[in-house]
């Protein structure tokens, strides 16, 4: 399911890292743009962290997603989904 969601957000054109860890970060690089994303993504019914600065350095703004195996193929497309439809609205 990680790997599904990674290719997704990299299909997207989304900044991520190459990892196999269940926490994927999705790298905003604003601080303004990832509150509008999490607050974006809360609205769908999907919970997302948003790490803006002081927690992380100014330009390493992003939303961490948590994978687990309890996803399933359409949980991830759903995500994925709402995220294609941010970049085009957002």
């Amino acid at each position: 399911m990680t790997a599904r969601f990674k290719k997704g957000l990299i299909d997207l054109g989304y900044e991520t890292i190459q990892s196999d860890h269940p926490v994927v970060p999705l790298f905003v690089r604003d601080t303004e743009r990832t509150t509008k994303l999490v607050k974006f993504l809360l609205d769908h019914d999907i919970l997302a962290t948003g790490l803006n600065f002081p927690i992380v350095p100014k330009g390493d703004q992003l939303v961490r997603f948590q994978v687990s195996a309890d996803h399933t193929l359409g949980d991830i497309d759903r995500v994925v989904g709402v995220l294609d439809e941010f970049k085009k609205t957002g």
